[in-house]
């Protein structure tokens, strides 16, 4: 049997099969931003088909995770091996540390880019990706994205875009939470945002790819593009399973289905996967009882009840909105167990990981006086509100397909 013909070329298909697209980069200095989802339909690495074009590759970058994708979330990743090359990580300690120096670009013509987003506002890549793009303007330096798909599609979005003030690593330009763009889209929007010269970025678009295409629609290969989204399944879940990082709850890290899997020691799975008006807020998947123990993270060694979240029709799924409910229920359980993340959170230590990761205060501030229904579900409708005006404001030639 023969492997599988993908539907959908990307950027770096097309940078490796196509004579235009790749003299963008023969016999140019090039510094290459990726990680192990940085492959064509082959499983190519970037790194090799950026060699193949000609171009004189001096530098790999690397986001979150590392280039080698193997540093858990928030780690800061000092160095790596990169062969014969150099490779700057562009996750530290300090904000200051996400995006190249001056001295990491002075030698460079062009900077490309191929990066697998999620599709998610607090999916750290794109934001990778725009302060390199932002750093790179500044030094005269070309940036050539390779454009990939969106895996949750384009054609639904979730979420308002984040309240004035509530600008972060997860969130750096104001998006809603499932955006519905591809990484090329974002840099667009971002190149429109803060005025730069349109001409400093090229997006080689994708073929074949259309809005309303979920990743499984493109015959392309799945590779994890973090340590902890090892399937197509966590990203369907991840714009509302990473709300769990801002709570006390575990998000299943330490597991073999973080962000499906979620629970605390006090939780009672049972009775929150029998919650009949739960299950309907939670439409487009079942919720199966659980008991798991995490190897590492929150509550690790301890046995943690909780749900699975089974997407079964990922077409009506509406992760951000059902993870409200399924927390708003959780919390509800035990009103005086811990609720909410304290400790700084992606070089934010001022206000709560939850405001961050929600956009404001309002969702924190719901559970916190323990109201009923009614108030989410009003605050889930003015979310809507702002998430559809946030699509009709989108300037003109921002989403390419």
């Amino acid at each position: 049997m023969g492997a599988a013909v993908s539907r959908v070329r990307t950027g770096l298909d097309r940078l490796g099969d196509e004579a235009a697209v790749a003299r963008l980069l023969r016999g140019r200095r090039v510094g290459l931003l990726a990680h192990p989802a940085s492959v064509d339909a082959r499983l190519r690495p970037a790194r090799a088909v950026v060699e193949s074009t000609g171009a004189e590759l001096r530098v790999l970058f690397g986001p979150e995770h590392g280039y080698a994708g193997a540093a858990q979330d928030m780690i800061g990743v000092r160095s790596e091996a990169g062969g014969d090359l150099r490779v700057r990580s562009l996750y530290g300690e300090r904000f200051d540390d996400l995006s190249p120096s001056p001295e990491d670009l002075d030698d460079l013509d062009v900077v490309v880019i191929d990066l697998q987003d999620i599709g998610s506002r607090y999916y750290t890549y794109v934001w990778t990706a725009a302060l390199v793009l932002e750093a790179a303007v500044a030094a005269g330096v070309e940036v050539v994205v390779l454009d990939r798909p969106n895996p949750l599609g384009g054609a639904r979005v979730e979420g308002a875009p984040q309240r004035p003030g509530y600008r972060s690593f997860v969130g750096l330009y104001d998006v809603p939470v499932r955006h519905g763009l591809t990484i090329g889209e974002v840099l667009t929007l971002v190149c429109r945002a803060r005025g730069l010269d349109g001409g400093a970025l090229t997006v080689v678009d994708m073929q074949g790819w259309s809005r309303e295409m979920t990743f499984a629609d493109t015959g392309l290969p799945w590779v994890m593009p973090s340590p902890n989204m090892p399937t197509l399944d966590t990203a369907r879940v991840y714009p509302g399973g990473c709300l769990i990082e801002g709570t006390r709850l575990s998000e299943g890290r330490g597991t073999t289905r973080p962000f499906e899997l979620w629970g605390a020691p006090w939780l009672d799975g049972e009775a929150l996967a029998a919650d009949e008006a739960l299950g309907r807020a939670v439409s487009g998947a079942l919720l199966r009882p659980v008991v798991f123990e995490p190897t590492f993270h929150k509550h690790a060694g301890q046995r943690c009840g909780g749900v699975q979240v089974h997407v079964t029709d990922p077409a009506r799924f509406r992760p951000y909105h059902a993870y409200r409910w399924l927390l708003w229920a959780a919390m509800r359980q035990r009103p005086d167990a811990p609720r909410f993340r304290t400790e700084p959170y992606e070089f934010v230590a001022d206000r709560p990981a939850i405001d961050l990761l929600t956009g404001g205060p309002e969702y924190r501030e719901l559970i916190e006086a323990n109201a009923g229904p009614d108030a989410l579900r009003a605050l889930i409708e003015l979310d809507a509100r702002g998430a559809a005006a946030f699509v009709e404001g989108l300037p003109a030639g921002v989403r390419r397909y």
